[in-house]
């Protein structure tokens, strides 16, 4: 197995505004859902929305970068290659009952930019930990008034 086979989805933010999807997360194209038991998964999320704050605190200085930097090196590559799929944070429409915000969704990214959002069906369980982080909203309408 090689780290292309794994595919995890995560929506929203960083830290408290993050959203893991263990159902749309994949080993070899099998939800680890089929994979794992609940405690293993519920533990990986937990890892997953804490992981940033986690690789800071080891740091002692500066801020987690290696996670920023792959996901822009992935973006670049499929904007290059013109390989479609990915993840990226960009500013909400509708999707998922949010708007005018910045938001990590699903999006098909190729040359000529985002080529398609991808809206995933949401339990409701999941649409309720979707948060939007109101101190975002509010410098979003500030820098809208300039």
């Amino acid at each position: 197995m090689l780290v292309r086979d794994i595919s995890a989805m995560v929506l929203g933010g960083h830290g408290d505004t993050m959203v893991p999807l263990p159902r749309f997360s994949t080993v070899c194209g099998v939800p680890i859902t089929e994979l794992m038991s609940n405690d293993a998964i519920q533990r990986l999320v937990e890892r997953t929305v804490n992981g940033g704050a986690q690789i800071v605190n080891l740091l002692k200085t500066g801020s987690a970068f290696y996670a920023p930097s792959a996901a822009v090196t992935n973006m670049v590559e499929a904007v290059v290659k013109d390989t479609s799929g990915n993840a990226c944070m960009r500013l909400s429409g509708r999707e998922y009952g949010k708007r005018d915000i910045y938001l990590g969704v699903p999006v098909k990214l190729g040359r000529r930019g985002v080529e398609e959002i991808i809206e995933l069906e949401l339990t409701a369980d999941e649409r309720n930990r979707l948060k939007v982080c109101r101190g975002c909203k509010v410098r979003i309408a500030s820098l809208k008034s300039l």
